[in-house]
């Protein structure tokens, strides 16, 4: 599927994956199981996740622990494929 294709698909996405003052390391498996799923899965970061972290810098972090590649963030939200 093209990146354009994907982009659009995952702009009607719902968040279903939200990551807290436990970290990214307590939504691995989640995520994990959610990639073996679907083709994407959008990632809510809540203030206390974030500290002095960008979000992008989360998100990458995330996706590599994964094997999922970052497909785009916007504000504290991040969408894997």
């Amino acid at each position: 599927m093209s990146n354009e294709s994907l982009q659009q698909k995952a702009h009607d996405l719902d968040v279903t994956v939200w990551v807290g003052k436990s970290g990214i390391e307590s939504v691995v498996d989640e995520l994990g199981d959610q990639l073996d799923d679907r083709e994407l899965v959008k990632v809510k970061f809540l203030r206390a996740a974030r500290g002095g972290t960008s979000t992008e810098e989360l998100a990458a972090d995330l996706a590599d622990r994964v094997g999922a590649d970052l497909l785009r963030t916007r504000g504290h939200t991040a969408v894997l494929h």
